[in-house]
């Protein structure tokens, strides 16, 4: 007469990536963090509510700004400067896709160089040579 006990197991990492044995059923796989939305889609969209809120006189100046958010002056003047961006640029920095894990595509110092051109032609093809972007910028 031969007695089993049967119960469920499944493999886990311990230190150093070693497996080990654990008791019980498999836990239910975490789902996968949505992507980061990248920094300067969260400033370009900060930029557009900022100037909403200059507009509709809920702040006076970029002072005001400032002083609310803890910053200086010359940072919410970095942050507003997207706005000298072409509506395209705008939209498509908005709409970045969200990075997993490493560098985001375009940083905002990058697009601080963009802001100073006055050119709104110019802008999307330098833009487009230097991150490889599709023409659609063009449009």
């Amino acid at each position: 007469m031969s007695i089993s006990i049967e119960t469920p197991i499944h493999f886990t990492r311990a230190k150093a990536g070693r497996k080990k044995v654990a008791v019980g059923p498999e836990p239910e796989p975490q789902p996968a963090p949505p992507d980061a939305i990248p920094r300067v889609s969260r400033l370009m969209a900060l930029a557009i509510h900022f100037d909403e809120l200059i507009r509709k006189g809920t702040v006076r100046d970029y002072a005001d700004l400032a002083k609310l958010g803890g910053v200086t002056r010359a940072r919410i003047t970095q942050i507003m400067n997207l706005l000298n961006l072409p509506p395209q640029i705008q939209e498509w920095l908005l709409f970045l896709p969200g990075t997993r894990s490493g560098r985001d595509v375009v940083s905002e110092r990058e697009m601080r160089a963009f802001c100073d051109l006055q050119d709104w032609i110019e802008q999307p093809l330098r833009l487009e040579t230097l991150f490889n972007t599709s023409s659609s910028l063009l449009v």
